[in-house]
């Protein structure tokens, strides 16, 4: 699987104004929950999380089989030095700490659960093992963002090439020189490969398909009808009387919602009308 998400990592990095290395941060863990979520059962959710001692202060990212993905960081201004060789040190803004993966399903009553240990804060390495100790899926898994000086997104993608049981010695080695030939993901897109040349890349002398699945990977959601109904009720539950303080105040009633950096204000009695019906 191979996935194009600049414009994706572009409005999440609008949305929370996140700084260079926050940005690389959430832009990798975006693309590979999508990547890792993508193209399951209907009705799955897959929420990674990474809870790091870093500056960042944690990323939690959701995503659905339908290529819908939202996240956020814990300090979006996080942006510690750079790494010797230049690039933006995103394990260090990470930190050490535990990765936990959720996979869950409405069909399911309960939601399977993965921790492992962050190996290097880079979030393409810590998702790939993630993957081999608690999943047992041997893979390969990289993932870019490139930021402009002018800290726009220049480019964002990734791949992940998951390896079946049956593969021959012989089909590892060639992937394995095919992976290290194709270079990064974001010199990739910067040279202007599509999805598909990166697939064909990485899969030379394999063979690819002349189709397959495809879907528009998106931020959210976070549709605001359905986003100031779940406002709503969850301000309803905390009662008339908190309510009412609340408007004492505040003069208003004002919720954000932490993924989309939305802002809605409700009035008293469209509060009250949402709170659940008593027996």
């Amino acid at each position: 699987m191979v996935v194009r998400g600049t414009n994706l990592v572009q409005e999440a990095c609008s949305r929370h104004r996140t700084a260079p290395t926050a940005s690389a941060a959430l832009g990798r863990a975006l693309l590979g929950t999508l990547l890792m979520g993508c193209f399951r059962a209907e009705g799955e959710a897959t929420q990674v999380t990474f809870k790091g001692d870093g500056p960042l202060g944690g990323i939690q990212v959701v995503a659905d089989a339908l290529g819908s993905v939202k996240g956020k960081v814990g300090d979006p201004g996080a942006d510690p030095p750079l790494r010797p060789d230049g690039k933006l040190n995103v394990g260090a803004a990470v930190g050490q700490g535990v990765l936990s993966v959720v996979r869950s399903n409405v069909a399911q009553e309960k939601p399977y659960t993965g921790l492992t240990e962050i190996k290097t804060g880079e979030v393409g390495d810590d998702l790939a093992a993630y993957l081999a100790e608690s999943e047992q899926v041997n893979c390969a898994l990289a993932l870019g963002v490139s930021i402009n000086r002018d800290l726009s997104v220049r480019a964002a993608g990734g791949y992940l090439l998951q390896v079946l049981p049956f593969a021959s010695e012989e089909t590892l080695q060639l992937l394995e020189r095919n992976i290290a030939a194709a270079g990064s993901v974001t010199d990739m897109l910067h040279g202007g490969a599509s999805p598909r040349e990166i697939a064909e890349r990485l899969l030379d002398g394999l063979g690819t398909s002349d189709g397959g699945p495809h879907i528009q990977p998106r931020y959210g959601p976070c549709e605001p009808e359905a986003l100031k109904e779940r406002m709503k009720r969850a301000v309803a539950l905390l009662g008339p009387n908190e309510v009412q303080e609340i408007l004492r105040k505040e003069g208003k009633i004002e919720v954000s919602c932490e993924f989309c950096r939305e802002t809605y204000q409700f009035a008293e009695d469209e509060v009250l009308a949402a709170a659940p019906t008593q027996q």
